[in-house]
């Protein structure tokens, strides 16, 4: 079995995939407030992440580190609209980059994207860390094409 890095297609697979969304996130009117301007290190950042969320290198976490997702989002005030296209977007870009169309990978992503989003959302209101979404670390995302570890 392997992991959604490796059924993805790894770092090249997920980089287009990252730079088609971005493309798209900075040419949409709804998103503008979220993406005004192209920022030099988005599309490796956002590859980074994906990257280690489907059990690819863990750069996002020794890099960057959590907080910097935290700190991007604060006081964005994502709305729901917003939420809602960015997934959208997402699964539009997920469709054109290639990558397998295999259904149960396609759900683990679209799940693991709906969640992003929602956390983004949540911790762009947060006024205080007590309101921020508990997470603290980049997300372990597994799917049925994937074996668990044992217990």
């Amino acid at each position: 079995m392997t992991t959604l890095y490796e059924f993805a297609g790894g770092d090249d697979a997920l980089h287009r995939l990252e730079e088609l969304f971005y493309a798209k996130a900075l040419a949409d009117p709804v998103l503008r407030g979220v993406f005004p301007v192209r920022q030099p290190t988005h599309v490796d950042h956002l590859t980074w992440f994906t990257a280690e969320s489907f059990g690819g290198p863990d750069r996002f976490t020794t890099q960057l580190s959590f907080q910097h997702i935290i700190d991007v989002h604060r006081h964005l005030k994502i709305t729901d609209e917003q939420r809602e296209r960015f997934v959208a977007l997402y699964l539009e870009a997920l469709a054109e980059a290639g990558l397998p169309e295999n259904d149960a990978f396609r759900t683990a992503v679209r799940e693991h994207v709906e969640f992003g989003a929602h956390v983004a959302q949540q911790n762009s209101h947060a006024t205080t860390d007590a309101e921020l979404h508990p997470i603290r670390a980049v997300p372990a995302w597994t799917w049925p094409g994937q074996s668990q570890p044992e217990e």
